[in-house]
């Protein structure tokens, strides 16, 4: 009995793969699956899941990292 389940499962597991590698080369189902797996936050959601603390941090240092690579990429160029 239970080789049964295992073969059915192992089908069933094989039959997901083949359908999903069969999408591969189809543009249009593989962003029809891509978009299907989105949920939409309302924006209660977002307040309670987002630590603005945290975010704030990460600006700041993006902004950080931004403004010395701009300041490398100018030096780059006078040397050039």
């Amino acid at each position: 009995m239970k080789d049964d389940k295992q073969t059915m499962d192992a089908n069933s597991s094989a039959e997901h793969v083949d359908e999903y590698l069969q999408t591969l080369g189809n543009e249009d189902a593989r962003e029809l699956r891509y978009y299907s797996q989105e949920q939409p936050f309302s924006s209660e959601e977002m307040t309670r899941l987002i630590n603005e603390d945290r975010l704030n941090k990460l600006l700041a240092q993006s902004d950080e990292f931004l403004s010395s690579l701009s300041g490398e990429l100018r030096d780059f160029d006078e040397d050039f």
